[in-house]
């Protein structure tokens, strides 16, 4: 029960796969797993769910997809993290597009961030519920995280808890239950994958008004967005959570 599912709901750019791994790597990078810590199942690619129960806790990726295009894998995936929610089989981390997801499942609404495209490394705030929560107790009021998402949950599931916010998005973070957490942002991101993304992004970003020289400018470590990662793992290991 030490054993890890990730959850891969896509793959990230060519560019940075050749030079970086894709993300499943980067989650045990990021959370000081080991490779034979991490069972990875290819949902997008059809790759069949197995029982949650048989983990010490769910991680769910990010993707280039879309939520609201409610493709099949998608969808299969949202009721699949609904039901571990439901009955407590196992904690659960969705990060970006698996916090959409979770949120998705539960009854809340993704849609496109009617503010517009978040990217870069941003400054995010905590909500006084995160005082007194397993996982952001010991996170600073004010700190630095690692974002890149066009969509954002517009409408969090009844019952969800708002865990921390920022400009453009209310709900960076958001609690399901007593076991299940959704962070839009990407703790396990580094600074230089924070730059590969901009920097494979620059087309869209110039078109879309922002400034790619600033926003690398800008980017930066995320030692407590990181943090989030491990402390989730290592709590779900020891039953924590």
């Amino acid at each position: 029960m030490d054993r890890i599912l990730i959850l891969q709901t896509g793959t990230t750019l060519p560019q940075l796969a050749a030079r970086r791994g894709d993300f499943a790597e980067w989650f045990v990078q990021a959370a000081d797993l080991r490779r034979g810590d991490v069972e990875t199942v290819r949902v997008d690619r059809g790759e069949p769910l197995p029982v949650a129960g048989r983990f010490a806790a769910v991680l769910v990726t990010g993707s280039a997809s879309m939520v609201t295009e409610r493709s099949e894998w998608s969808e299969r995936a949202a009721g699949w993290l609904a039901d571990a929610v439901h009955t407590n089989s196992a904690p659960v981390l969705g990060i970006c597009y698996g916090h959409q997801l979770l949120a998705h499942g539960l009854g809340g609404r993704v849609d496109w961030n009617p503010r517009g495209r978040q990217i870069g490394t941003r400054m995010l705030q905590t909500t006084g519920q995160a005082s007194t929560d397993p996982l952001f107790a010991a996170v600073a009021p004010g700190f630095r995280a690692q974002t890149t998402h066009q969509q954002s949950v517009v409408e969090p599931p009844p019952g969800a808890q708002v865990l921390a916010s920022s400009a453009l998005d209310p709900y960076q973070a958001l609690r399901f239950g007593e076991r299940a957490w959704g962070l839009q942002f990407h703790p396990e991101f580094s600074a230089g994958i924070m730059a590969g993304y901009i920097r494979g992004r620059r087309e869209r970003l110039l078109g879309e008004g922002l400034d790619p020289v600033s926003l690398l400018r800008e980017c930066g470590p995320t030692p407590q967005a990181h943090r989030l990662l491990r402390r989730f793992v290592r709590l779900a290991r020891a039953g924590g959570v």
